[in-house]
């Protein structure tokens, strides 16, 4: 081990949802390896994930993906600094299989453990992406699970402005995408569908949240396109599968745009960044894009195998928790709901 904090490597480990990942990295903005193995094909199946289905397939893959992962990097166990894993939020099931895994590495191998928020894990994949990056800055993580903005104050320290009070973003893409024939995964099959549809065919609703400026809701919006294709089906109308997504789609982006935007004004930074599945969306990143060079604000955005889950963003925030003298005990426990303001509680 090197001791010092001049080269970091470390082995990282994410499985909170249906991707079994692991990433070796060096001091947080270097990928060594980034192995992942995705069950998209398999729960394509059952139009979501099925956590039962994905804990096992999890239990089946993680020494095979941690293997392949220190082979990538050409490293063995002594080679490294530390185990780091997701351990919230997720679903139970799945983040319980890496936690173990992790626990059981740092156990046999005598490495120090740093347990990782996921949404820090989405936030830090721009370290990656843009090496000169660093806070402060404001960051929106849009995933299948979750919607945040973010006040990113410094490595580890946190301001949650805003979050989704019902569906997250990436939820509602699924379950919209479900209702118009395009089945799982719903976020990149409406963005694909939505490049041949007519975004201002449809008025969807822009939900605002009464008592905050920052937080969403897409439910409303969800049951607006539910509500739209039962009225064409008891009026025997045609749906345009293509104009549903792109209206669908502009109503999203719009509301992720304008709050985004709202919430770099209000904290007088001029650095923005996204993250998370739904940050690969093309539309998103094209209007956050327009939106900071009308401000003039430097926007970030990691490439798009950076956006979904991977470990090697795990890798990236368990650095700098290292560096800060962060370490967990084999005590560690996944927590399902984890909030990002609790990480080291």
């Amino acid at each position: 081990m090197t001791g010092d904090h001049e080269s970091v490597t470390i082995l990282a480990i994410e499985s909170s949802c249906d991707e079994t990942a692991a990433a070796v990295v060096r001091n947080g903005r270097e990928i060594l390896s980034n192995v992942i193995y995705s069950q998209i094909d398999l729960h394509t199946l059952y139009g979501g994930v099925v956590p039962e289905i994905a804990s096992r397939k999890h239990i089946e893959k993680i020494n095979q993906v941690m293997g392949q992962a220190l082979k990538e990097a050409g490293m063995d166990l002594p080679d490294l600094d530390a185990i780091a894993v997701t351990y919230g939020p997720g679903l139970v099931g799945p983040l319980l299989v890496g936690v173990s895994a992790a626990k059981a590495v740092s156990f046999a191998s005598g490495l120090p453990l740093i347990g990782v928020h996921h949404i820090e894990g989405h936030i830090s994949a721009n370290y990656i992406e843009h090496k000169d990056l660093e806070p402060p800055f404001v960051c929106l993580v849009a995933s299948g699970g979750h919607s945040h903005l973010v006040v990113v104050k410094d490595y580890g320290e946190y301001e949650v402005l805003g979050r989704t009070r019902d569906d997250a973003a990436g939820e509602a893409f699924d379950k919209v995408a479900r209702a118009i024939g395009l089945g799982y995964p719903g976020g990149p099959k409406i963005d694909k569908t939505a490049k041949e549809g007519n975004p201002d065919a449809i008025a969807f609703p822009r939900a605002k949240v009464g008592d905050s400026d920052y937080d969403f809701s897409f439910s409303g919006l969800k049951s607006a396109v539910l509500n739209y294709l039962n009225s064409c089906e008891m009026k025997g109308e045609r749906i345009c599968q293509a104009d549903v997504a792109a209206s669908f789609q502009k109503a999203v982006v719009e509301v992720l745009t304008e709050h985004s935007m709202a919430a770099v004004e209000r904290c007088g930074l001029r650095k923005f960044a996204i993250a998370g599945g739904v940050a690969s969306n093309s539309a998103l990143r094209q209007a956050l894009e327009n939106a900071c060079e009308e401000k003039r604000i430097a926007f970030y955005r990691p490439a798009p195998i950076l956006c979904t889950d991977n470990a090697a963003m795990i890798g990236a925030a368990a650095y700098y928790e290292y560096v800060r003298g962060v370490r967990h005990g084999l005590d560690l426990n996944a927590v399902p709901n984890l909030k990002l303001e609790d990480k080291h509680e």
